[in-house]
């Protein structure tokens, strides 16, 4: 069987933890007999090698177009080089691993025309949430219905706390005032955003001012997208509810949860005990991208809470784009030199799990509803307990008390009295790492989609069987 993988990005473009995911199924599938082929969105046409797999990139219109082609079917110039692709390669099956302009409802739609089935894995809150984080107002899970006002109201919210920008002493007036406008905005009824775009106003205020439309085009679209594919792929319990709240039927939705590879560089020693001294720092990892959503300014104002606390903070993490590059000077200032705060390039993925054996623990403190993160399975893999945000899938993969502690993602006393309570009670740790489990294996993820491909295959022959008559 020949399989083709569509990610967001892939190598040598900056990847995260979809790409680094998508690399490792494909091998594991490789390994298992299967023909795999990656293709994702570029610049240009290419193809090359990566890792012993094939990939093939194609075009992207980025200078975009009408706003509505940001909510709506997806980039018509992706949409026409995909299918080249699919026309040379003649897959099986495709897989898609994103749901943006480049990886969209129209690549579904040239795939049906050229007979092959769809399997839809949901990585990230932004398939379903406008937001991109599933926290309703910025503040609280929500619980994933798309309903076209509450949906508004709460991307415009964003938006209006992005413009501007909040600084901590204006955030409390300021964030009731981009509450009281996304209210306002958000109730607009859909057809006086279509109006205003009969006039080609869009970007800036007048996108605000559409928003309900967007948001009602954004919702056909995706229901659209869902109802298309031919199974989809949960990677956490929360994916499942959300979609399954959106009305997609049950039997078409798998849990399949993420796993680690089997290889990891065994080149640093793995630490057997931690140290016994309180004078020793607690070492703490946190490894991931640098945003807003990984909540890293969280965990280093409760590392600077705690001045003379024996604890060390290493980062190892890399800012993708302005947004970004931004956070990063942010955190670099939050820091304020504090020696015991250090910021380091990001480990490849075959050297994390070796680079997690020479701490204490990771520290997870992310504002969104991860569906992973991958970096938790990593830690275990590495026999370290977790510290991680109360949300999504780090509280499913996190045993409070038992392999790891959950904290709220955005009380930073907590963070501090956590961090401080594990700094001078060691045992509390020892235990935690004992309880640590191995986790499941990309191996074993391989299996599961391998069976999915094959019911999907089964199913699809089924249907096409003409009946019999008797």
């Amino acid at each position: 069987m020949k399989v083709l993988h569509v990610p967001y990005s892939f190598h040598p473009d900056p990847v995260g933890g979809t790409e680094i995911y998508v690399e490792a199924l494909a091998q594991q599938l490789h390994q298992l007999g299967f023909a795999v082929v990656i293709a994702a969105p570029s610049n240009h046409d290419n193809a090359y090698e990566h890792r012993g797999i094939r990939v093939r990139r194609y075009t992207v219109n980025v200078a975009g177009g009408a706003v509505r082609e940001l909510y709506g079917e997806g980039d018509e110039t992706a949409a026409h080089s995909f299918g080249r692709i699919l026309a040379v390669e003649q897959p099986d099956m495709l897989h898609l691993h994103a749901f943006t302009r480049g990886v969209s409802l129209r690549l579904v739609r040239v795939a049906k025309a050229h007979g092959i089935p769809v399997v839809f894995t949901y990585h990230t809150p932004t398939v379903t949430c406008q937001r991109g984080t599933m926290m309703q107002w910025g503040t609280q899970p929500c619980d994933g219905l798309m309903e076209l006002h509450t949906c508004a109201r709460c991307t415009l919210q964003a938006m209006f706390e992005a413009f501007w920008n909040l600084e901590k002493k204006e955030r409390g007036v300021k964030c009731k005032s981009a509450k009281f406008l996304g209210y306002l905005l958000g109730s607009l009824p859909p057809n006086f955003g279509t109006r205003v775009g009969e006039f080609d106003l869009q970007g800036g205020h007048w996108t605000a001012l559409r928003m309900t439309e967007l948001i009602e085009l954004r919702h056909a679209t995706i229901r659209s997208f869902l109802t298309e594919v031919d199974h989809i792929v949960a990677v956490c319990q929360w994916v499942k509810d959300t979609l399954i709240c959106n009305r997609v039927p049950p039997d078409q939705v798998t849990l399949c949860r993420q796993g680690v590879t089997e290889q990891s560089n065994p080149s640093r020693p793995k630490l057997e005990e931690l140290s016994e001294t309180l004078e020793s720092p607690l070492q703490i990892a946190f490894l991931g991208r640098l945003d807003p959503t990984k909540g890293v300014h969280i965990l280093i104002q409760a590392l600077r809470s705690l001045a003379d606390a024996p604890l060390r903070l290493d980062i190892y993490g890399m800012a993708q784009g302005c947004v970004g590059l931004g956070y990063e000077r942010k955190l670099h200032d939050l820091a304020a030199a504090d020696a015991r705060i250090l910021f380091h390039p990001p480990v490849s993925a075959p050297d994390v799990v070796s680079t997690l054996r020479d701490y204490d623990l990771l520290a997870a403190p992310s504002q969104w509803l991860e569906t992973g993160p991958l970096v938790v399975l990593e830690a275990f893999a590495a026999g370290v307990p977790v510290v991680g945000s109360r949300l999504g899938g780090i509280a499913e993969l996190v045993r409070d008390g038992f392999d790891g502690i959950l904290v709220e993602p955005s009380d930073v006393d907590t963070w501090a009295n956590t961090l401080h309570r594990l700094s001078q009670n060691r045992s509390i740790l020892r235990a935690m790492r004992a309880n640590v489990r191995p986790p499941r294996k990309m191996s074993n993820v391989a299996r599961d989609m391998a069976a999915i491909y094959r019911n999907v295959l089964a199913q699809r022959s089924a249907r096409s069987q003409p009946l019999q008559m008797t």
